[in-house]
């Protein structure tokens, strides 16, 4: 049987909505929903694994004819756990505040469903550079739903937005800006406070249900077929369909 062909284009982006790795294959809930109560973590995490996805898919894609068969997947933990040490040198090198931030789950990310599944699902069968595409358009697509929950938890939750940025972008230890502190400003016309609940694991797995339930929604708008009565030709038909 003929293999699918698939367009680059669709390789990178089907992980942003349609195949999203959190929202839609339920992958990599764990470290989502732990390190998403700020954003600055969720970005951190989001870029860690990144990283670690598009160096895993290039190695394993590189070397799917050397690797048996037999020990495929114990070498892909091997080549994951390799890379994850890499990108945990670097975080803790350049931006030690957020590897502490991060904790145990940087590490974590060797034994991330995402990048497993993405290893042997795709890179084991396809082209060097289809691997790469598809672990940038995953990896982006982690990042997007980390982003959004955290976005969520974080201004509902704590009132604050981007709190502590400096310490993911150190260029800008130098001036005012760490975030935007809404609450405060919000306190001074109304006595609206933040919801206490959303930065906690239950405010998580709140929002983590309102946004899957509302990308649900959106593939299924987009994969639903038109109905049309009749032929459509005639003015009875046109004017009954509207």
């Amino acid at each position: 049987m003929a293999k699918t062909k698939v367009s680059p284009l669709e390789t990178f982006s089907k992980g942003f909505v349609k195949e999203n790795p959190v929202l839609r294959l339920v992958l990599g809930t764990c470290p989502a929903l732990a390190v998403s109560n700020t954003m600055v973590s969720a970005i951190g995490m989001g870029i860690a694994t990144i990283m670690v996805l598009v160096m895993t898919n290039t190695i394993i894609s590189a070397l799917k004819k050397v690797i048996p068969s037999k020990v495929r997947i114990p070498a892909y933990i091997v080549i994951i756990s390799t890379m994850v040490t890499v990108v945990q040198m670097l975080v803790k090198a350049f931006l030690p505040v957020i590897y502490d931030a991060l904790g145990v789950y940087l590490p974590l990310i060797t034994v991330n469903c995402i990048i497993l599944g993405r290893a042997e699902s795709f890179a084991s069968k396809n082209s060097v550079a289809l691997s790469i595409l598809d672990g940038l358009g995953m990896g982006i697509g982690f990042l997007a739903a980390l982003f959004s929950i955290s976005l969520i938890r974080e201004f509902v939750g704590g009132g604050t937005i981007l709190s502590g940025i400096q310490s993911l972008l150190p260029f800008l230890s130098g001036s005012s800006f760490n975030g935007v502190d809404v609450a405060s400003a919000v306190s001074q016309y109304t006595a609206l406070e933040p919801i206490k609940i959303f930065i906690l694991p239950a405010g998580g797995f709140m929002v983590f249900g309102f946004l899957m339930a509302l990308v649900n929604r959106i593939n299924h708008k987009k994969g639903k077929p038109s109905v049309e009565l009749g032929c459509g030709s005639c003015k009875a038909c046109d004017k009954e369909a509207k």
